[in-house]
């Protein structure tokens, strides 16, 4: 396929998207080139370890190519998205729960679905180009692929931040928050990734200091701000007056109101039990319903096809209730996500 490239090098399965024309935008069939790939190697004892990369300089992969979705749900099929986002989470628990190491290299944009691909692994480098971001309540979905465990987990309140937000992370951030583990200079990289292959040994990765995390000094504010209801945020951060909570502020105001009151839901949810499981079965409560109930298909509209960023949404800020929320992320009963031995 041209547009992933998979193959077994020394003692490395290896995995390289290749649509950098696209940002590395992965469709549907790259993302079951990657499951099968990883089934195969899986216990194949001539594969030690698994890396992931990706060509071009300005995206590891900006997210799922969500054209065929957008025009599934015009069409009125809502199977269609369904069934995507079914496979496409089982593949970010296959990932998750990996028992070889895979190492991931995440230059420029690493985003949405990109996180489900790169953000996963056991060994997660990032260089100075990283930039990992969560921003699906811009287009009407909530921070997926299993994203919201990674947010649970983050300190204080920054799981709230970057989800409402979908602010983007540097290197130093990104590690901080839990979405990377280490930073190696990407003038390395090809040399790191000769000794893995050569090794089949990921404790050859080398350390480097990583840059310093805004994040991390501004956690106490962040945790103040974004505690409680969306509508509590709101005026929090209305109230404030200090640069983070300005472009907060701005950055939510652009937001799907229905998507963020849902992701507070989510991440609270997945923070009481941080499993990979909980949080893709809480997330597909809510993306099974995104396209038939939900603002999906208006932020598409709004951010990929007519490009107008203004897009409708069905409620604003302050008036969308936590009934509104609750009822996006309802138990789907026999629709529900269920593992069995998928993973």
């Amino acid at each position: 396929m041209a547009d992933i490239w998979v193959r077994n090098e020394g003692r490395a399965g290896r995995i390289t998207l290749q649509r950098p024309e696209a940002l590395n935008a992965a469709t549907y069939d790259m993302l079951r080139a990657i499951e099968v790939a990883i089934d195969d190697w899986r216990d194949d004892p001539d594969v030690a370890l698994v890396i992931v990369d990706a060509d071009g300089e300005r995206a590891f992969c900006s997210g799922g190519d969500i054209a065929d979705l957008y025009a599934a749900g015009r069409r009125g099929d809502f199977d269609f998205g369904r069934q995507f986002w079914r496979d496409e989470y089982r593949l970010n628990a296959k990932l998750a729960g990996y028992p070889k190491p895979i190492v991931t290299f995440l230059q420029g944009f690493t985003m949405g679905g990109g996180v489900g691909i790169g953000c996963h692994a056991s060994h997660r480098i990032v260089g100075d180009t990283s930039q990992i971001a969560m921003p699906e309540c811009s287009i009407g979905l909530i921070p997926d692929v299993g994203g919201s465990l990674m947010l649970a987990k983050a300190a204080g309140r920054l799981g709230e931040f970057v989800g409402l937000t979908g602010a983007r992370m540097g290197p130093g951030d990104a590690i901080f928050a839990g979405f990377a583990d280490r930073y190696v200079p990407e003038s390395e990289w090809n040399s790191v990734k000769s000794t893995l292959i050569q090794s089949g040994d990921a404790s050859t990765i080398p350390e480097y200091k990583a840059p310093a995390s805004m994040l991390s000094d501004d956690v106490e504010e962040i945790s103040r701000l974004f505690a409680g209801e969306l509508a509590e945020i709101a005026a929090r951060l209305d109230a404030a007056s200090s640069p983070r909570a300005d472009s907060a502020g701005k950055a939510m105001l652009r937001n799907s109101p229905l998507s963020m009151a849902s992701a507070l839901i989510l991440i609270d949810r997945v923070r009481q039990n941080p499993t990979i499981q909980t949080a893709l079965l809480e997330e597909y409560r809510f993306t099974w319903r995104a396209s038939e109930e939900g603002d999906f298909l208006e932020g598409i509209r709004a951010a990929i096809i007519d490009k107008d960023r203004a897009p409708k949404w069905q409620h604003g800020i302050l008036s969308v209730t936590r009934a509104d929320a609750e009822a996006m992320m309802a138990p789907l009963g026999k629709n529900d996500l269920f593992w069995g031995d998928e993973t």
